[in-house]
């Protein structure tokens, strides 16, 4: 291949899919690389798609809210049709049980006031409203099955919930990443599968393209990395790591895949639903079934993996953990013999803030720590990468004058220093996959 393209881009996830598709439609000649055969293989299809606006953070719930607007018209977002089919958005709204670890939601529903989101308070009482067949009283903290204390509870009742009415999942994660592909090949865009990158090229002091592992180069003066959990090592072929206050790693993790209780239809009466007075969560799966996570516990031991390639792809006794903890809000939920659901890889920074940002080596960006909880921000992602981009193409000092950008649906404007790779830890984080 001796093709020279504007901009190479790492990765063909929902996040990488989405970016060549915004600068494709600005022009951009991009070529998109992925050592997996389809888009959308790797985590983006281990994702539980999840659309929500609440975050820890003013800045990652305003994007979540102006994402929420374009899932919510997708078809028209990307302007095409797939051979493959279109994804369909499921707006079921989120329940979210108030705790002590998450401030009784006060902080969130504050954001939400700011950037316009509706929310409806629900007490104690209502819950059940909501979700017949849960049970409200207090199980916190978290535990092990093998503790003698859990299962038990620890007070009356939780606090009560915030219902968020524009919130909800997608069916089908990776096939909203082929959607992107095609909306972005339309504009022009290219998509390279099973292949491998190899070596990051650089030329007087910046990127000048990539090597691919069966030896061929391919030339640009743009190269970004959207490549999930193995983003850490395409930073580490770019050099850039040293500079980098914030770092990512590969994280092992497990969903459930269960039926509903009898007698309750989750499928079409139930939604999402967070709850870190068990540290779990969930949604709803077709079939009558639901999906469920873990909100990442300090009891449960976190298996980080230096090896993307290389990891136990079975369900451990953590996936009986997920079960059984959700069992304690749900008690007539069946625990399953036969194991079923998603053992995949989330990419982590050290706050569960992605970075989306430049790089020291002029050419080289990321939007990279974003496994777990961004999904839903793939079209967002997209446009401000391509923004980052251009201004810091242009000349654009982004790291001493960060980005503003403009949230056209909520006509609200952010700074992007927020995601920077050398920004101090926020402590505001939820430091798990609710972000």
């Amino acid at each position: 291949m001796s093709k020279s393209y504007d901009a190479i881009i790492i990765g063909a996830g929902v996040i990488g899919a989405c970016t060549a598709f915004e600068m494709a439609k600005k022009g951009w000649k991009t070529l998109s690389i992925d050592k997996l055969p389809e888009s959308g293989y790797g985590s983006t299809s281990g994702s539980c798609a999840i659309i929500r606006t609440y975050y820890s953070a003013l800045e990652t719930c305003a994007l979540a809210y102006e994402g929420w607007h374009y899932w919510k018209n997708w078809n028209e977002y990307m302007g095409v049709q797939d051979d493959h089919g279109m994804i369909e958005y499921k707006e079921t709204g989120c329940l979210v049980i108030k705790t002590p670890h998450n401030h009784s939601l006060t902080k969130v529903c504050a954001t939400m006031d700011e950037i316009g989101c509706p929310y409806e308070d629900i007490p104690t009482s209502d819950i059940k409203k909501y979700l017949p067949i849960a049970d409200t009283q207090q199980f916190e903290p978290a535990r092990r099955p093998e503790d003698p204390e859990f299962g038990l509870p620890t007070g009356p009742a939780v606090e009560g919930a915030v219902f968020f009415p524009r919130g909800g999942y997608v069916n089908d994660p990776k096939l909203s990443a082929h959607n992107a592909q095609r909306a972005a090949e339309a504009h022009g865009a290219e998509f390279l599968f099973k292949t491998e990158v190899s070596e990051i090229l650089k030329q007087s002091g910046r990127i000048s393209g990539v090597k691919l592992s069966d030896g061929t180069e391919i030339n640009a003066p743009v190269v970004i990395n959207v490549a999930g959990p193995h983003s850490s090592r395409i930073n580490e072929m770019a050099g850039v790591c040293h500079d980098m206050r914030m770092s990512t790693r590969a994280l092992r993790h497990e969903v459930a895949h269960v039926p509903s209780p009898e007698g309750f239809d989750f499928e079409k009466e139930g939604m999402v639903y967070s709850d870190s007075d068990i540290h779990t969560y969930c949604r709803p799966e077709t079939g009558n079934n639901i999906l469920i996570g873990s909100e990442d516990p300090a009891c449960d031991e976190k298996e980080w993996v230096d090896d993307p390639d290389n990891y136990d792809e079975n369900f451990s006794e953590q996936w009986k953990v997920l079960v059984m903890r959700m069992a304690q809000r749900f008690p007539e939920l069946g625990i399953p013999s036969k194991t079923k659901g998603v053992v995949a890889l989330y990419d982590v920074t050290e706050d569960w803030m992605p970075i989306y940002d430049k790089s020291s080596l002029p050419g080289f960006y990321m939007a990279v720590g974003t496994s777990g909880n961004q999904y839903k921000n793939a079209p967002v992602a997209g446009k401000m990468m391509t923004a980052i981009v251009e201004a810091c193409e242009n000349g654009h000092d982004h790291d001493t004058t960060p980005l503003q950008f403009h949230l056209e649906n909520i006509d609200k404007s952010i700074s992007l220093g927020v995601f920077s790779r050398n920004r101090e830890i926020n402590q505001n984080s939820s430091f798990s996959v609710i972000g």
